[in-house]
């Protein structure tokens, strides 16, 4: 059974089984043909099984809310359990030991939780890609990690009794990187420490092939000018290994730019890591790299061997957020 709700949550409609409509968008309304339906907002509230949107299930409620260009905002409203049960296999795979799979939930919970504090005004708290956490629905669920969700229920990280973005990525090459000098988040959880566990992951190396007429491109579409160029150095390296800055040399001209710029410009799968080597042969520029992600907080690979080893899921979140502390948000 399901009830159909509008903007003020007045039921509007409701039946047995939601059948497959067509609805349209105009004028900042929802047009239901047929139905005599004029929306500002839609919201269906499944009261037993599942919402089912684009080939996906998704637990809890779903509004349908109008935008420009007759596009839709789809919203899908949940308590922060079940959130986690959508992402969970789409961050680490679901056959990981238990303890990877119980700090991961611990880890995404807190960052879901920090992510929250800055949505406030909009229609959503959190998107569903790698800006927020990649969420899946119901869809993407499996045993283990449901499990491993319900076994640290209501946990997550502190820092002197504050949430903190608990950030993580899937390898970090040697030794985690500190978040001041990415987000001018200065915090002692996430300064960075030495990591040895992710050197057997597929992701520990990394090489790519790119023409320098491409990176003019990629950079001058992100606002970087630079001019025909014949050299690249490595301006400065930070503790963790990693490239702070870049030159790039022309004949006429020269840019300096971030290491972390120069990963988006180029593309963030491609240049998998701000730490790397590279080198210039005719008009292809040569890169090997070590790790794959911005290196902050949890790396996943690292967690996986710890888990395998036997840490449990406290030491490892210990290890990677140093001083830090786990509370229950609620008893268990």
């Amino acid at each position: 059974a399901f009830e159909i709700q509008d903007e003020s949550g007045r039921q509007v409609y409701k039946g047995k089984n939601l059948k497959k409509r067509l609805i349209k968008a105009d004028s900042g309304k929802i047009i239901l043909p047929g139905a005599l339906l004029n929306l500002v907002r839609l919201k269906v509230v499944p009261k037993s099984g599942y919402a089912y949107i684009n080939n996906r299930l998704y637990r809890g409620r779903v509004s349908i809310i109008p935008r420009e260009n007759a596009r839709f905002l789809v919203v899908n409203e949940l308590d922060l359990e079940n959130y986690l049960r959508g992402i969970l296999c789409n961050e680490i795979a679901p056959w990981w030991p238990l303890d990877a799979l119980k700090a991961q939930a611990v880890v995404a919970r807190t960052y879901a939780l920090y992510q929250r504090q800055f949505t406030k005004n909009k229609d959503f708290d959190l998107t569903n890609d790698i800006y927020s956490q990649v969420y899946g629905g119901k869809t993407s669920e499996k045993w283990r990690s449901n499990r491993a969700v319900d076994l640290t229920k209501g946990e997550i990280l502190t820092f002197k009794g504050n949430i903190f973005p608990a950030y993580y990525h899937a390898a970090c090459g040697g030794h985690t990187e500190d978040a001041s000098i990415l987000w001018k988040v200065d915090l002692a959880p996430l300064k960075g420490v030495r990591c040895v566990f992710c050197a057997g992951s597929p992701h520990f190396k990394w090489q790519a092939e790119i023409s320098s007429a491409q990176i003019k491109s990629k950079l001058s579409a992100k606002g970087f000018k630079i001019d025909y160029f014949d050299e690249i150095e490595i301006a400065s390296l930070n503790l963790s290994g990693r490239i702070n800055e870049l030159e790039i040399k022309g004949a006429d001209n020269s840019l300096v730019i971030s290491a972390k710029d120069f990963r988006q410009a180029l593309g963030p799968n491609i240049i998998r890591s701000t730490n790397f080597t590279l080198k210039i042969i005719s008009d292809k520029v040569y890169f090997a790299g070590l790790g794959w992600g911005h290196g902050v907080g949890l790396c996943q690979w690292g967690m996986y061997e710890l888990a395998k080893s036997g840490k449990n899921y406290k030491e490892i979140l210990e290890y990677y957020y140093p001083e830090s502390d786990i509370i229950g948000l609620v008893k268990k």
